[in-house]
């Protein structure tokens, strides 16, 4: 709700004027900068923590709560507007992300803790994956009459989007919960390090060639997908002439995205990685085509288009989570000490990353294109649509093209070599208990 639909609220519900959307603009930039570059110093935090509950739940936890409350705040009319408006935001805004990160990081750090098993991480990827999705198109989804709905019933539509944000946090602390109570890490593989200094930041992350190179490919991924997805409901609204078929758009990718999650453990016990990162990208590089020259008068081809968006991405989201997890024993390969969420931490840092680019590029494109003064689809012009589809469609495509040739060029993580490292890490192993 946050990282997709936090800009649409502030310029289609509440309104904020063109020169508090620019500030809130550079705000959002600067402060997903700020917060991004804090996750590999969460990591180390997450990694030096010991406790009875493990190094993963305690802050698991602690972030749940605090990204729950400011989560509401963001979406709270405090009643003030112009610079008082500007400035609270900034405040709770910054905040959010600091405590967001928190749970984020812990969260998918659980994730090389749980198995060194390549295809036992996919299936277990994939289901986080799987979950992650549902709980994204409901939001998706259900957004647009929700809030209609609750804004009806209570008198506005901005406590009707507060609402949500109440709503939508109770079911996260719910399913945290699971979380929580049902998963339990290896402390075998989880708790071996010594500490580890913030001095050693740098040297985990820039001494694993590997990890970097995942993570620059990731992070053009999730800028092309960020930008991407953050104009579907401008996209509806502005060019299609009709934001209520966003939901039924939705629901199709949600299916599309679920199902080629499912699929994807049975795809990679049958196929290399490499060849399914391969078709992916095909897949996404022809459904950004067929999505520039769709129709706008049917919803045929811009539905086939996002059919073939979200399966490969979908496919890619998960190998990509794949490369930064393996990367964690090529670092404790190369440098004798094991590092899960300093490593892990560059996931949430590259989305982060990603949503803050994105975030940029929706804030200018909304004002430059026409769309923040703009009532209706008719009220667009020829050149504002060209800067929307550019923005939307083209921008994104090329750092996805980009991202795969970088993963194609550099990464050489691939199956056999990576049994090789969990083979010789385990003799290791075993000779140091000899």
């Amino acid at each position: 709700m946050v990282a997709s639909y936090l800009m649409f609220y502030l310029t289609d519900v509440i309104n904020v004027d063109t020169t508090a959307l620019w500030w809130i603009t550079g705000i959002m930039l600067v402060a997903r900068v700020f917060d991004a570059c804090n996750d590999p110093i969460m990591g180390v935090i997450v990694d030096n923590t010991k406790s009875k509950y493990g190094k993963f739940k305690p802050w698991i936890l602690i972030g749940a709560v605090l990204a729950s409350i400011l989560t509401i705040l963001l979406f709270t009319d405090f009643g003030l507007t112009g610079r008082g408006y500007v400035a609270s935001f900034a405040v709770i805004y910054l905040a959010w992300g600091i405590c967001f990160t928190m749970n984020d990081i812990s969260y998918w750090s659980l994730l090389p803790a749980l198995s060194q098993d390549q295809k036992e991480r996919e299936e277990i990827g994939s289901v986080a994956r799987i979950c992650a999705s549902v709980g994204m198109f409901m939001v998706v989804a259900l957004i647009i009459p929700v809030t209609e709905a609750l804004g009806g019933m209570l008198g506005s539509l901005q406590k009707g989007w507060f609402a949500l944000s109440v709503i939508i946090v109770v079911i996260m602390l719910a399913f945290q919960s699971i979380t929580l109570i049902g998963v339990h890490e290896n402390r075998e593989l989880s708790n071996e390090n010594d500490h580890t200094s913030l001095g050693e930041l740098l040297k985990v992350i820039f001494g694993n060639d590997q990890l970097l190179v995942a993570a620059v490919s990731m992070a053009l991924f999730m800028i092309g997908y960020c930008t991407t997805t953050s104009f579907g409901l401008y996209y509806f609204k502005y060019v299609y002439g009709d934001e209520g078929m966003y939901t039924i758009f939705a629901v199709i990718l949600g299916v599309s995205q679920i199902t080629a999650l499912s699929i994807f453990p049975k795809l990679g016990k049958k196929y290399k990685r490499k060849d399914l990162f391969t078709f992916a990208t095909l897949l996404v590089f022809a459904g950004y085509v067929i999505f520039f020259f769709a129709p706008t008068n049917t919803m045929l081809f811009i539905g086939i288009a996002g059919i073939l968006l979200f399966v490969g991405q979908a496919f890619i989201q998960v190998m990509m989570l794949m490369f930064l997890t393996d990367s964690v024993e090529y670092g404790e390969w190369k440098s004798g000490k094991r590092n899960d969420s300093v490593t892990l931490s560059l996931q949430p840092f590259i989305n982060k990353m990603g949503g803050a680019v994105a975030s940029g590029i929706t804030g200018a494109t909304v004002i430059l294109s026409g769309m923040k003064v703009a009532e209706t689809a008719a009220d667009m012009t020829s050149e504002g649509l060209l800067i929307l589809k550019i923005a939307m469609m083209v921008l994104p495509l090329i750092c996805i093209v980009v991202s795969f040739l970088i993963y194609k060029s550099k990464y050489i993580l691939d199956e056999e070599k990576y049994a090789q490292i969990v083979g010789e890490l385990n003799e290791r192993k075993q000779s140091n208990v000899r």
